[in-house]
């Protein structure tokens, strides 16, 4: 694709880089097949290509992002299956993140969706503050029929029973059954670690029992994800700083996160922090040492284990096209000795994509639906993900037990039954 930014513009590092994407683009449109956006509504500014445009022109002109533009960029769910598909690898996700960036600080949006993201991004990311809410909205759930739109499409996702807090699976270090073999840091999170301890318990349970000795830093909650998608690059950055910090400070030999969504934005630390001298080093040591909690297990050489019953594994696009892992958590779960299967449109989104359900719910419950309707094919006894998004997205619509990978494995591997099961 021919650009032409000013030599001026390109003495921007982030203009330079958006520059180095856009000219890798050749219009070919493999991308529009796999996009979910495009597949469901038909117009070429919903497809990657056609928002690349989009971009392409906001860059270029460097003038506040118009109506037209913002509404096409905030309909892509930053799946990234246009990455998996594009054969001149064309890096999406930081053309994206960088016109969403500029969205954010040119765009004025209309009061009331200026005032929910702005609600969400300072909640969300603060698990006390997020559990709060979520107390709130239970109750406030009755009036749902009475609701419509971002609202009604908030009030559905919460959770009808919140799980208590553990205590173990919190700030602390965790010590290694028998002779250790190396110290592993946890990222805690903050949704996940609200609508589902579990999750975190059940690999610190299972990474003890293989010798891992596990650290989780009190110092560290929001990994920064969740506001980098809406733009708010310097609550993103920030927040990303101090789990830096933390992480460096433990001298640990790997970084294990549970959430593939977050997996995706802490393993792109290097290239966020590419221009700030105090931190882009240690920025990319910890992207370097960032892997998925399956992407870990499988370089393990685990023994058969002993799971039983019949798994539909919905593979996260944070984790397929994000971070490139895919046929590791298939093989897990079938050495764990689960039968696995996969639904037929496996490379397309569920719509759950961080507060995408809440922003745009008519198009993810459409994506949701059929997801499920997918899944649901296969007769499964479970679901298992890798994400924390796309288990929310799923749990209120389906009657069939949807659990994170880990859980499965660590029961597989001599843990206690999961409580969803």
């Amino acid at each position: 694709m021919q650009t032409n930014f000013t030599a001026a513009q390109l003495a921007d590092h982030k203009i330079a880089a958006s520059n180095d994407v856009l000219r890798k683009c050749v219009h070919c449109g493999f991308c529009t097949a796999t996009c979910p956006t495009y597949v469901l509504l038909s117009d070429e500014n919903d497809s990657p290509r056609g928002r690349i445009y989009l971009m392409k022109e906001m860059l270029e002109q460097g003038k506040p992002a118009t109506a037209d533009a913002v509404k096409h960029i905030d309909r892509c769910l930053s799946c990234l299956s246009c990455m998996s598909a594009c054969p001149s690898g064309v890096n999406y996700m930081h053309l994206v993140d960088h016109a969403r960036v500029h969205i954010e600080q040119t765009y004025r949006r209309p009061m009331f969706e200026r005032l929910l993201r702005n609600i969400l991004a300072f909640v969300m990311p603060r698990p006390s503050l997020f559990r709060l809410s979520l107390i709130v909205t239970r109750f406030a759930k009755t009036f749902t029929p009475i609701t419509s739109g971002r609202l009604r499409a908030a009030l559905d996702l919460a959770p009808t029973r919140l799980p208590r807090p553990l205590g173990f699976g919190g700030p602390g270090s965790y010590p290694a059954t028998g002779v250790r073999k190396a110290r592993v840091a946890l990222l805690q999170g903050c949704v996940q670690s609200v609508l589902d301890p579990e999750i975190n318990a059940a690999t610190i349970r299972l990474l003890n029992r293989l010798g891992y000795e596990v650290v989780v830093s009190a110092g560290e909650a929001c990994c920064g994800s969740l506001t980098h998608h809406m733009g708010k690059e310097h609550d993103a950055l920030s927040r990303a700083r101090r789990s830096i910090d933390q992480w460096t400070a433990e001298n640990v030999n790997a970084v294990i996160i549970t959430a593939s969504g977050c997996g995706t934005t802490i393993k792109d630390y290097g290239f966020m922090f590419r221009g700030d001298k105090d931190y882009a080093d240690k920025a990319m040591a910890i992207s370097d040492k960032a892997k998925d909690i399956t992407e870990f297990l499988a370089a393990l050489d685990l023994p058969q284990g002993k799971g039983t019953g019949r798994v539909a594994y919905h593979s996260a696009c944070s984790m397929q096209h994000g971070q490139q892992i895919k046929s590791e958590p298939l093989e897990l779960l079938r050495r764990a000795g689960f039968e696995v299967t996969e639904p037929h449109d496996s490379h397309l989104c569920c719509g759950s994509a961080g507060i995408y359900n809440i922003m745009q719910p008519e198009i993810s419950n459409k994506l949701r639906d059929n997801k499920l309707a997918a899944i649901h094919a296969l007769w499964p006894d479970m679901i298992a993900t890798g994400n924390i998004g796309c288990i929310t997205q799923f749990q209120n619509n389906t009657r069939i037990p949807i659990l994170h990978t880990v859980q499965l494995l660590d029961w597989a591997y001599g843990g206690s039954t999961p409580t969803g099961l």
